[in-house]
């Protein structure tokens, strides 16, 4: 598996893996905009992109890992993390941060296996399922 920057080439295959792309315009337009802004990574498998993740640098002036989405049929097989290790190296040693709602259990399980802390929560973004917050000091 190889990780890297997504280009323009790389537009339809990651609105592919990600299933509220598939519906929401704004999503494939806020794609669109990281991967010409250079802040979308994706993660190949034998030629396929099977995730990709999105940075942003607004979070209070910080970075943070908005997005991370591994195809459906790829999960469990290092992708995530494969992704983690690229945007930490993208942050070059910054304190990163990153959310995910409390019922993902398997994003919140590799957060902390990669050695995030819990640094929040967040009430009322999707009702009855708060987001928590997480950050990584030192990036990678």
């Amino acid at each position: 598996m190889r990780t890297r920057h997504a280009g323009t080439l790389d537009r339809r295959a990651v609105i592919a893996i990600d299933p509220v792309a598939a519906t929401d315009l704004l999503r494939r337009e806020h794609i669109g905009t990281a991967i010409a802004a250079r802040r979308c990574l994706v993660a190949e498998r034998d030629g396929r992109v099977v995730g990709y993740a999105l940075l942003t640098r607004n979070f209070y002036g910080r970075d943070f890992l908005e997005l991370l989405i591994v195809a459906e049929d790829a999960r469990r097989g290092g992708v995530g993390s494969a992704l983690l290790t690229a945007v930490e190296r993208d942050v070059q040693g910054r304190v990163l941060f990153t959310s995910t709602n409390e019922s993902n259990a398997p994003m919140r399980a590799l957060l902390l296996k990669r050695g995030y802390a819990p640094s929040g929560r967040i009430e009322n973004l999707d009702p009855g399922d708060p987001e928590l917050v997480f950050v990584k000091r030192g990036g990678g």
